[in-house]
């Protein structure tokens, strides 16, 4: 997956914004006001972080060198994920869906209800 079309997933996400709060080089993704996914634009290969399950995300790290622990970012609930094409899109089309859906899940019932 290369990073259009992983910004593209993100943004067909309900109520999704995008923006650049740390500058230029990293585009934030948020539902509601709460982040699910940021992309490093000038990394090569580029590289997200995306929110994840504990348990899912230590499987997801044994499965895949391109997923380490999210940098910069609490190491149990995120995952950096390097977008070299080795990961199939499905799989990271998934990854994307859990960091959204958790974030969500956070949310206030009235925020949630109006999302779903």
């Amino acid at each position: 997956m290369n990073i259009e079309t992983f910004r593209e997933y993100c943004l067909s996400k309900p109520a999704t914004t995008e923006g650049t709060p740390f500058g230029p080089d990293d585009i934030v993704f948020k539902v509601e006001g709460k982040v699910f996914a940021i992309a490093a634009l000038m990394e090569v290969p580029p590289c997200v972080n995306l929110k994840c399950d504990h348990d899912l995300a230590l499987e997801l790290r044994d499965r895949y060198e391109q997923v380490t622990p999210g940098y910069h970012m609490n190491k149990k609930h995120w995952n950096t994920v390097v977008l070299d094409g080795v990961i199939p899109q499905a799989e990271i089309r998934k990854m994307i869906d859990q960091s959204y859906d958790l974030v969500v899940q956070s949310l206030p019932k009235a925020k949630r209800e109006k999302l779903l």
